[in-house]
């Protein structure tokens, strides 16, 4: 049986969305999930029907990415970005912007992995142009999607352990 931790949404400023969630696993393994286009398919396309058709990862400061994913009406949505800081296995943080831009402009994502007794805390945070573009954010209800996304890592997380 697999881990299935809580993701928690917070708002602790204007314009910032921080997302928490623990994982039953070295963070080590977490940051491997996040960063390996074969691990990233398996897990980061949201709600069910939907598949992550692009995804390419260069994994340097400076270095590219570009996620573009599809649902299963043939909507397809895409989002890119450049790496502005990469320490393995505890931080990586990049600006992102989606191809229809919906949230008000670039975002600043910065992801955070603390390990504890053998699970990983994971701390995303989402800052945002303004408190419109983050308010907007929220209401895509792409929160619900990225949950779904985490109880399917979980799983590969159990399998790689």
């Amino acid at each position: 049986m697999t881990y299935q931790g809580e993701l928690k949404v917070t708002t602790p400023t204007d314009r910032e969305i921080v997302m928490t969630r623990e994982f039953n696993a070295p963070r080590r393994l977490v940051f491997d999930a996040f960063t390996k286009p074969a691990l990233v398919r398996r897990w980061m396309f949201g709600w069910d029907g939907w598949t992550l058709d692009v995804c390419d990862i260069d994994l340097r400061v400076g270095g590219r990415f570009r996620f573009v994913w599809r649902g299963p009406d043939g909507t397809v949505m895409g989002m890119g970005g450049v790496y502005r800081e990469v320490a393995p296995p505890e931080r990586l943080s990049s600006n992102e912007l989606f191809d229809e831009d919906l949230t008000g402009g670039e975002t600043l994502v910065t992801l955070d992995l603390t390990e504890h007794g053998g699970k990983t805390l994971m701390t995303q945070t989402v800052l945002y142009s303004s408190r419109d573009a983050r308010d907007g954010a929220l209401e895509t209800g792409a929160a619900e999607g990225l949950s779904m996304s985490l109880d399917r890592l979980d799983t590969i997380l159990a399998e790689m352990s």
